[in-house]
């Protein structure tokens, strides 16, 4: 997908490290998060990026037809943000309480319109979960609908979306455009919280457990590589690149020329928001499995009842095992990187 959090894939094949581990890989770039979903249930696709809902998504069949499948790793942890739009802000809107008077005044007159990039993301967990501490009903007061990342900036230029929680460079370019403002991130709602991980069909994972690993082992000295700050640079000019993210270089790794201090309006969202491999990102632990159980609970996306009756099926698509054994592909100083 067109995101920053794409890096450790496209740098993977960059790098040339499908091939040292013996694998031949075939990228492809998709617009939208069902378009990528439904191409791996039907076998057009054997691995993807996915949102870290996405597994236990497939596994109930909220939203899209049942699959078993599984995760060997996360690919990288929080990294999203809100943003506002200016026109909210020039009614006086500044964060959360005011927000909830704007929507009161406003309703029954207009309901306020937020995007996220799917029903069931990670984004659309955060977003309920701010909406929720403004006091504000998520499923009442206000409108949320699914967009591809790319829609946002448009429509919240056009006054389209009054808001939306998405990746990066999505929020950075709407607010460096000066169309919106950020008013919350994930490192302050949720931090450290899965966000995309390595995703394939149950079947794949049985039937090609060796190139499954090697793809795992191959991801992880990419994220490894990904999180270094001296590779910033080089990140930068080559997630710009129409056949990959295609966003100005401005809105990415954008704290590498100009002090955050000094450009405070700017989403920080590279290394103090997308985590790629420190804090034991990759570690597809049962912690992370129940936590985002929990919060598909908690936002009401999925009743408490049948959550219980398949916890133990939800909590087997993060796979520590197969994690584990791909580990023991890569190089030694990668091997500490198991979350106990």
């Amino acid at each position: 997908m067109p995101l920053t959090d794409c890096a450790p894939i496209v740098m993977a094949h960059e790098l040339g490290l499908y091939g040292k581990f013996g694998l031949h890989v075939q990228m492809r770039r998709e617009r939208e998060w069902a378009t990528l979903r439904d191409k791996l249930i039907n076998g057009e696709l054997d691995a993807i990026q996915a949102l870290a809902t996405m597994p236990f998504a497939l596994q109930l069949g909220l939203h899209c037809e049942s699959c078993p499948c599984v995760t060997g790793m996360v690919l990288s942890l929080q990294g999203n943000a809100i943003t506002l739009s200016e026109d909210l802000r020039r009614r006086g809107v500044v964060g959360g309480p005011s927000l909830r008077r704007e929507v009161f005044r406003t309703f029954g007159r207009k309901t306020l319109t937020f995007g996220v990039p799917s029903a069931t993301s990670t984004h659309t967990l955060l977003l309920r979960h701010w909406l929720k501490s403004a006091q504000i009903n998520p499923d009442h007061h206000v409108r949320i609908i699914a967009l591809s990342p790319l829609e946002m900036y448009p429509n919240l230029k056009l006054g389209n979306l009054d808001g939306n929680c998405v990746g990066e460079p999505w929020s950075s370019l709407a607010v460096d455009a000066g169309v919106g403002f950020c008013v919350a991130t994930s490192t302050a709602l949720a931090p450290l919280h899965p966000e995309k991980v390595l995703l394939v069909r149950r079947d794949f994972a049985e039937d090609r457990a060796d190139e499954h690993l090697r793809l795992i082992a191959a991801l992880l000295e990419s994220c490894r590589f990904c999180d270094d700050r001296t590779n910033w640079g080089t990140l930068r000019s080559v997630l710009t690149h129409p056949n990959y993210v295609n966003a100005p270089v401005e809105c990415l790794l954008s704290e590498l020329d100009v002090p955050v201090d000094a450009r405070p309006s700017v989403v920080r969202a590279f290394h103090d928001q997308t985590i790629f491999h420190r804090h034991y990102a990759n570690d597809p632990s049962p912690a992370r499995a129940d936590w985002i159980i929990g919060e598909l609970v908690a936002s009401g996306l999925v009743s408490s009842f049948r959550v219980a009756a398949l916890y133990e099926e939800l909590r087997k698509t993060f796979r520590r095992d197969l994690y584990c054994e791909a580990l023991e592909l890569v190089p030694n100083e990668l091997q500490l990187a198991v979350n106990d």
